[in-house]
């Protein structure tokens, strides 16, 4: 019994620490968003005098009025959902396909080729934004959304590449072989069985690319000079940042905003990716 009881308080003890220790890491993380909602609901006055840093004493909307009626935010969302949408179904498409050709087929060069997709991503934005502008020039697609659909696909496809050519290593090659005994051909064979079971890894990709096209700044800010034509990681700064004077609230409120695309592609996409772990492994 005493030792019965002894297990048990060392149990929860471990139990209370461990909640402890996850309510600190939870508060750590969550701490920003927080003090990003509490601006956001500030009057400038507030804000500028710092009364209350971490709470606020007369909330207002003004910050969000003045985001959407100042500026054309929601033109700037709609045109960074098209770029990075855009951007995931193209790369990811892409990725899909040069990956299960490196993994599934050998041929002369494939090492070769997959370290080169790698490298490729590793060369920094900033050497290639240049002759880039260059190019989107030549094609007639300079201050024009879809010269980014040009561009952001050259950056995240290397990289989502060489991410899917791991999923698609873990795939045995039994399954697609069973399927080929069975008369499936080798498109039905890669359509039925391998994609349901890399389903995790493409989900993982296509968010991880949403991502990245959705918070790039760089192209965004030499491509796209017009106001109407700018993505929300542009149009935002430059609609309240002057020098050294920042407009915090309504700074603030854009930000907030401007996660909850991440947040619901995050949510929404979870389920799918669970459920694609196991999912093509039954025959049947």
């Amino acid at each position: 019994m005493r030792l019965l009881s002894s297990q048990r308080s060392q149990r929860l003890a471990m139990d209370v620490v461990a909640y402890a220790l996850l309510l600190v890491f939870m508060a750590f993380l969550l701490f920003p968003l927080y003090f990003m909602v509490v601006t956001m609901l500030k009057p400038e006055a507030e804000i500028t005098s710092l009364i209350a840093p971490l709470g606020v004493r007369s909330p207002t909307l003004d910050n969000i009025r003045a985001l959407f009626t100042d500026t054309p935010f929601l033109r700037w969302s709609l045109n960074s959902t098209i770029v990075a949408v855009s951007t995931t179904v193209i790369s990811t498409s892409i990725a899909i396909l040069a990956a299960y050709a490196l993994v599934r087929y050998k041929f002369r060069g494939a090492q070769t080729i997959s370290m080169a997709i790698f490298i490729t991503y590793l060369v920094p934005s900033t050497l290639l934004f240049i002759p880039m502008t260059v190019v989107v020039r030549e094609l007639g697609l300079f201050d024009n959304i879809f010269g980014l659909i040009v561009v952001y696909p050259t950056m995240a496809a290397p990289l989502a590449t060489w991410l899917l050519t791991g999923f698609f290593r873990t795939i045995p090659r039994e399954l697609e072989a069973a399927a080929r005994i069975d008369g499936a051909s080798y498109w039905q064979a890669f359509y039925m069985v391998t994609l349901p079971l890399a389903r995790s890894g493409i989900i993982s990709t296509g968010i991880f690319t949403f991502t990245v096209s959705w918070n790039e700044y760089l192209y965004a800010l030499a491509l796209l000079p017009s106001s109407s034509s700018q993505t929300l990681p542009v149009g935002v700064p430059n609609a309240f940042a002057f020098g050294d004077a920042f407009f915090w609230g309504p700074l603030m409120t854009a930000a907030v905003l401007g996660s909850v695309p991440i947040v619901l592609v995050y949510s929404l996409s979870m389920k799918a990716f669970v459920s694609g772990m196991t999912a093509g492994a039954v025959k049947g």
